[in-house]
């Protein structure tokens, strides 16, 4: 990234001669990378995951199983969000915990690089918990690049790093994709890991250009507390390996013993998080009504992402089934599916962040709720659109490549409407005093949705088939009702959210 660097022409010691990344501070250049890096060995990798589970050449599961499978990894990532960002407040700082998961991750790649099935699952939760260490740090530290809320350059700052994200996320699928279905799957998952390497290696070459608030442990633990959290760690850790001992031991142990545990956490710990917060009686009228109205935007974000998720299991796998993945005759891998919402998000959020301020200036900019309430009735639409292939699907033909693009088009600009509005609307609607957690909250929308997900689609507990028209459109109408229902109540929960507009 050398080429991109730009030098003031001024003596070197005066302010502003420093090297820049675009007008941003240096530093930005090395967590753009490391996130470019690791967001390219994550969707990669993820492009493949749904694929192998169900290929003969892979592990040969149902697709019910793979889904649930799918479902499960990610709600996991994002669940531990939580402890990943509790362990660089408390342990050993933003700086070291990017590191610590940097390495992690690549080591789960490694695993997954191994052709042995329970390899293959132990890379899949080493994946997920390097990926929740470092989602829920690398941001934190973008911000500390700049001189506070109020530094003109801190939003464009980010923009640049979202723009690292789907850089990697649409590279990834055309590389390990294609490697990975053509040439070799654990090949594919190997060069995974090859990516969070050079994310890992860049990261450590230019940790100097990051600001000195990263490497700090903002409220560390007391030698008392460490002691205490350890013991805890170790009964709980304890625990489980006597109670999967036992199921192991006796011969009932079955991948469901691992994945239904996991999917009803993912459920639970949304709930008792959220009802922690509501039950603080430190927090006083105006910031418990901000809570409760935060629900309805929580339940909305959970149903938006139940369906949205699918995209990289239930329409992946229907591709592969039962598309024809051509344009004009040109054949092209599944996988590269998962690059259609990368290139959209890059070329559509440029005009959704120009039409908002334009309809500000005009005073016609849709509220907080409307664009909620939009966002799920476009990830609805986007499955009533899924009923077009499904239905030429049935009867006997390949559905064209471009109906799946147009279901990833509808999504994306639910996405758009949803996705950045919800985090903006988290941070304003947060008590002071969980300021930080309930970005970890925003996240757990994603761990209740993708696992609402999973107990459908595992073939133990719902076994349902999410590719069949009358589910398909079942979810479309939830997601419509939700949307519409969001939109009816605004008048209360605009109401209920008091200062914050």
């Amino acid at each position: 990234m050398a080429s991109s660097l730009t030098k003031d022409s001024v003596r070197p010691g005066t302010p502003g001669s420093e090297k820049t990344f675009f007008g941003h501070p240096r530093g930005l250049a090395t967590l753009f990378m490391t996130e470019m890096w690791e967001r390219f060995s994550y969707y990669g990798m993820r492009a493949l995951l749904p694929l192998y589970l169900v290929a003969p050449g892979g592990l040969h599961l149902s697709a019910g199983t793979a889904s649930a499978i799918y479902a499960v990894y990610l709600s996991l990532v994002y669940l531990l969000t939580l402890p990943g960002g509790w362990f660089a407040d408390r342990l050993l700082g933003p700086r070291k915990t990017v590191a610590v998961a940097g390495g992690i991750i690549m080591l789960g790649h490694l695993c997954l690089a191994l052709p042995a099935a329970a390899s293959f699952y132990v890379g899949l939760v080493l994946v997920a918990i390097g990926s929740g260490l470092l989602k829920a740090n690398i941001s934190t530290m973008v911000g500390h690049l700049y001189n506070g809320p109020e530094d003109p350059r801190r939003d464009g700052g980010f923009t640049l790093f979202y723009i690292g994200i789907n850089l990697g996320a649409f590279v990834a699928p055309l590389v390990i994709g294609t490697v990975g279905e053509n040439v070799n799957w654990h090949l594919g998952f190997a060069l995974a890991a090859l990516g969070m390497a050079l994310g890992l290696v860049q990261y450590l070459l230019g940790g100097r250009h990051l600001n000195a608030k990263s490497s700090e442990v903002p409220t560390p633990l007391t030698p008392a507390e460490k002691a205490a959290t350890l013991r805890k760690g170790l009964i709980w850790l304890a625990v489980a390996v006597v109670f999967y001992g036992i199921v192991g031991g006796t011969g009932h142990f079955t991948l469901n013993w691992a994945l239904i545990p996991l999917t009803v956490i993912g459920l639970i710990v949304p709930i008792l998080v959220i009802s922690r917060i509501l039950r603080d009686k430190e927090l006083d009228t105006a910031e418990r009504s901000k809570v409760s109205a935060y629900i309805w935007f929580f339940v909305a974000a959970a149903v938006f992402w139940m369906i949205y998720d699918q995209g990289g299991s239930t329409l992946s796998l229907f591709a592969e089934s039962s598309a024809k993945n051509s344009v004009l005759g040109w054949d092209f891998p599944v996988s590269w599916y998962q690059s259609v919402n990368p290139v959209m998000i890059m070329a559509l959020a440029p005009v959704f962040a120009w039409l908002w301020l334009w309809l500000n200036r005009r005073g016609k900019e849709p509220s907080t709720i409307v664009k909620f309430a939009s966002g799920l009735v476009l990830v609805g639409a986007s499955f009533f659109v899924f009923l077009a292939p499904l239905s030429i699907a049935e009867g006997g033909h390949k559905a064209a490549a471009m109906w799946l693009v147009a279901i990833y088009f509808v999504q994306t600009v639910g996405e758009l409407t949803l996705s950045p509005v919800g985090l903006s609307v988290t941070t304003k609607m947060a008590p002071k005093k969980y300021a930080s957690q309930m970005m970890g909250v925003w996240f757990l929308a994603v761990t209740a949705g993708d696992s609402v997900t999973a107990l459908l689609s595992n073939p133990a507990v719902g076994g349902v088939n999410l590719d069949k028209m009358g589910f398909v459109a079942l979810e479309a109408v939830l997601a419509v009702v939700a949307g519409v229902a969001v939109w009816m109540y605004r008048g209360k929960v605009k109401k209920m959210m008091g200062s914050v507009h």
